[in-house]
């Protein structure tokens, strides 16, 4: 296969998904630290990951996931995470990410794709913007993070 390329998780990916998860989190994009437990759980299985190996390794990866547990809002899913390894950046990683739930998502039947992004976090929404997703409602000052208010920015595109 070409890299990078894009792949459902699996279930030895999770050390290296765990790792990167904790390598890149900052309060620029994450409104608390990664949990200590397992990457994989009851509520996050390897199939609601997509992740993007670059140079023979994992070196990203998006979660997708239904946002509520109701029939009459099965036909939308949500972006939940976007990481992608430092030393992998600016390589198109989080844009083929990106494009891959889209086409996931589109797999699985769902209608809508959103996604919620921190509102200072300006890169992430030029990116999403740039893949056909629109604002749609803002949450002013929704969260305190290293002493100062944020946004919270809900953002959805057709798929």
């Amino acid at each position: 296969m070409p890299e990078p390329y894009i792949r459902i998780a699996v279930p030895a990916d999770e050390e290296r998904l765990a790792a990167l998860d904790r390598a890149t989190w900052s309060t620029l994009h994450a409104v608390s630290p990664p949990p200590e437990g397992p990457f994989f759980d009851e509520r996050h299985l390897p199939e609601d990951y997509l992740v993007a190996v670059a140079d023979g390794r994992v070196a990203g990866y998006v979660r997708i996931a239904r946002p509520t547990p109701l029939a009459s809002n099965a036909h939308v899913l949500q972006i939940q995470g976007l990481a992608v390894a430092e030393e992998a950046r600016g390589r198109g990683l989080g844009r083929a990410l990106i494009r891959g739930a889209v086409e996931e998502a589109r797999g699985r039947g769902a209608r809508r794709l959103s996604l919620r992004v921190l509102g200072h976090n300006a890169p992430a929404r030029a990116l999403y913007e740039s893949e056909g997703f629109a604002v749609e409602g803002v949450q002013p000052e929704e969260f305190l993070l290293d002493g100062a208010y944020v946004d919270d920015v809900l953002m959805g595109r057709r798929v």
